[in-house]
């Protein structure tokens, strides 16, 4: 703000003086107060803390490539904290950093001397080079979930698509479910499946939506896991059931699990499947869905390959229509003889039970989950600029903040998926004053939330966590704070953790 806007600023704000405002409740008395520490986000103290303890902030700025030689320039902590919190409150637009900057709290709380504005915001990512951006953020996001993958998971694979209202660059019209016609970008994910972290995201042109597109993304994450990270299965729907891309995994000798389309020979099989008396019976957790297996080799494959064949029946009433010649609608109604059924063909190189294949595939629906999380909670559908690379950066910062967030509500609770639009209310909305005293700043925070009780219970458990950080790295300095958060959090995930005896530090030195 200008000091002639400042000025004037005082002006009004001293013109206006104290107000007597008649509300519905009884009269009550205003009086603005413009030199207040005051944030609506108090909760952010204990996020702070997380980023501290486990080092992931300080990697994360001390890496960014941006660098100024101006001593008026904004400093990269600036700029960075600046993008950090308006991701963390949600927003989906650079203009809506404007509603950050009052916030005089908060800049303190993660070491900044103030939050800039979105045009400088804007400024500073394009100095950035597409080369440099994925330099930085491509290692930090692996890394931010890598150290957890020493248990086996599911590497799932999708596409979803970013509607677009400008002339972007890579603003193309291709396939686009709910807007057809819009513009888009594609954005090709690669997850930890049922956890719903994010180990990459590929921002392409809306043409580039195919499984080609997402191959090479997909290669490099695998290339930089270690062997012993690698996922028990990739798993993705119809559109990467395809000879290079299947072939592509087998030469690597990693497990996979395809959707197949219908094609004519996948019709074929279909029809010698169905007069089969050896289907699988269902059982209670399959949800009537029953299985055979067989071998297929399509025209397009150069050799034959293991598909398991999953159908249920369909109970309701059914009517069937179409259009006649002069494009009538024909209605035809099925005979009580006749049993329709819905069906998937998949296709497989892995060794696990035919029973569990329906469950397997099933499970991959909850990538839906994470990106209508990502879209609506998270920004991944807005923070568009006129060029692709800026979008890429975005789509990839977006992602690192949402994977350090769900590792935070992990620790809070371990035993449940927390998002976003639950979390943000109760783990970081909070009014908080700052006071400071002889050199001592203390945070008054005014939880405004019901669940007052189960707060402290959840705060609880990510200090608790946290502590256990700091007392193993006291010991042990050189110990990756990082992972040693990850093996705590995901002990209490999977297993009980033993307790941190001061006994077993004194074994663990020596």
């Amino acid at each position: 703000m200008g000091e002639a806007k400042r000025r004037q600023l005082l002006v009004q704000t001293h013109a206006l003086g104290a107000m007597a405002v008649d509300t519905p409740g009884g009269r009550i008395h205003v009086q603005w107060d413009h030199a207040a520490s005051a944030t609506p986000n108090a909760q952010l103290t204990f996020f702070a803390e997380f980023l501290a303890t486990t080092g992931v902030y300080e990697s994360w700025v001390n890496s960014c490539p941006l660098s100024y030689s101006s001593p008026n320039a904004h400093s990269k902590r600036d700029v960075l904290g600046t993008w950090l919190l308006a991701i963390l409150a949600g927003h989906k637009r650079y203009a809506h950093i404007t509603g950050l900057r009052g916030d005089a709290v908060s800049p303190q709380i993660l070491g900044m001397e103030k939050i800039i504005s979105e045009d400088a915001l804007r400024r500073s990512l394009s100095r950035m080079s597409a080369e440099q951006s994925k330099t930085w953020l491509v290692p930090q996001l692996l890394s931010s979930v890598q150290a957890a993958l020493s248990t086996p998971w599911i590497l799932d694979i999708d596409t979803t698509i970013k509607p677009l209202y400008g002339k972007q660059s890579g603003a193309e019209v291709s396939y686009n479910p709910h807007k057809p016609g819009r513009p888009s970008h594609a954005l090709h994910t690669y997850w930890v499946g049922n956890l719903r972290l994010v180990l990459d995201v590929v921002v392409s042109p809306g043409k580039e939506h195919s499984a080609a597109k997402a191959r090479p993304g997909l290669i490099g994450v695998l290339d930089k896991l270690e062997p012993q990270q690698r996922p028990a299965l990739v798993r993705g729907d119809c559109g990467f059931g395809n000879e290079p891309f299947i072939a592509e995994l087998e030469g690597r000798a990693q497990p996979y699990l395809f959707k197949l389309r219908q094609t004519v020979g996948v019709k074929r099989l279909l029809a010698r499947q169905f007069a089969r008396d050896d289907w699988s019976t269902p059982g209670p957790s399959d949800q009537g869905w029953s299985a055979v297996e067989d071998t297929l080799k399509l025209s397009g494959w150069d050799k034959s390959r293991r598909v398991v064949v999953l159908r249920r029946a369909v109970k309701a009433d059914l009517a069937l229509s179409r259009k006649t010649k002069d494009e009538q609608i024909e209605l035809l109604m099925p005979d009580k003889d006749v049993q329709a059924w819905e069906y998937a063909v998949l296709v497989t190189n892995s060794t696990y039970a035919l029973e569990v294949f329906g469950q397997l595939y099933r499970d991959r629906a909850d990538c839906e989950n994470g990106f209508d999380e990502l879209k609506n909670q998270w920004g991944w559908g807005g923070f568009t600029t006129q060029d692709i690379e800026r979008c890429q950066t975005s789509a990839r910062a977006v992602a690192l903040l949402y994977n350090w967030w769900s590792w935070y509500c992990r620790a809070a609770k371990p035993g449940v998926r927390m998002e976003a639009i639950t979390s943000r209310a109760l783990l970081l909305a909070g009014v908080g004053r700052a006071v400071k005293h002889a050199g001592q700043t203390t945070l008054y925070l005014t939880p405004m939330h019901a669940a007052k009780d189960k707060l402290i219970e959840l705060i609880t458990h990510i200090r608790a966590a946290l502590s256990h950080v700091r007392a193993v790295a006291e010991q042990l300095p050189l110990t990756d704070r990082w992972r040693t958060f990850l093996d705590y959090v995901v002990a209490k995930i999977t297993r009980p953790l033993p307790p941190w005896h001061p006994s077993e530090r004194i074994a663990l030195v020596g």
